[in-house]
């Protein structure tokens, strides 16, 4: 579909702004934008485009390279994000908001990038679209859909335990001879699948590495440092330990209050 095409899909009263972000890792706290594009669909008039490479001012990690093909050398001269955001911001005024998983995604990594720099873009009256939520709601993506697609049968022991254990096995197997690219070794077809950001410390990104620091990455000490917070808020990483975290934070947590804290691996 072109944009023209495209354009003449949509019933707007008001510009629907695309957009898209090339980021150095998947934790919308702590990572940051190499790459935005937008594309602006007005009610009326031309398409408008805003593109820029960023420099994150943070180096790129090689397993984001190899996704968006962006190298730190590739945006040593680039501006910073806090270069561009008054012209993004200004780009963006009236518009509604569209992309593929933006929701969970692009747009809380772009607002935490705005907060870094004192910036916001105002949220309030602005619709937001994601793609990848009609893709889902409209293409069934459960159990016996995967069956249907990858096996040619239907399901028909449907949420019976066994049953829904041997057709997941199955299509394990179907994927794994479908898909010559993914892994047949397990734990790197973990990392294929399921890529855990290299500055994560558990699980989730709840706490992250700074050098050889770890790093709390949310709430209302995100960016202080756990050895420091053992001192300074020991009732709060206990309520992290009662809270519904990952059993991997926990972990982590559990052990530094008893004042043993990790070490870095190599990379």
């Amino acid at each position: 579909m072109t944009s023209t095409t495209a354009q003449h899909a949509f019933h707007l009263t008001r510009p629907l702004a695309f957009f898209d972000l090339e980021t150095t890792g998947v934790n919308t706290r702590s990572d940051r934008i190499v790459e935005i594009a937008v594309l602006k669909y007005p009610p009326r008039g031309s398409v408008r485009t805003f593109e820029y490479r960023i420099n994150p001012e943070i180096p790129i990690p090689a397993e984001a390279t190899r996704i968006h093909g962006i190298h730190d050398q590739d945006v040593a001269l680039a501006p910073t994000f806090a270069q561009v955001a008054d012209r993004l911001i200004a780009f963006l005024e009236g518009c509604d908001l569209a992309g593929f998983n933006v929701r969970r995604y692009d747009l809380p990594l772009l607002q935490q990038e705005l907060q870094r720099c004192g910036k916001s873009l105002p949220m309030d009256d602005r619709h937001v679209i994601d793609v990848q939520s009609i893709f889902h709601m409209k293409e069934p993506r459960d159990l016996s859909a995967a069956l249907r697609f990858y096996c040619s049968r239907e399901h028909t022991g449907a949420h019976g335990a066994m049953a829904d254990v041997q057709a997941t096995a199955d299509i394990l197997a179907a994927q794994l001879q479908r898909y010559a690219d993914l892994p047949q070794e397990i734990p790197a077809l973990e990392d294929s699948v399921h890529p855990k950001d290299p500055s994560w410390v558990d699980a989730d990104g709840k706490l992250v590495w700074e050098g050889n620091n770890v790093i709390i990455a949310f709430g209302k000490y995100r960016g202080t440092s756990l050895k420091q917070l053992t001192h300074r808020d020991r009732d709060y990483l206990q309520w992290i330990l009662d809270g519904g975290f990952d059993t991997s934070t926990k972990t982590v947590i559990r052990k530094a209050l008893d004042g043993e804290f990790p070490e870095r691996p190599p990379a």
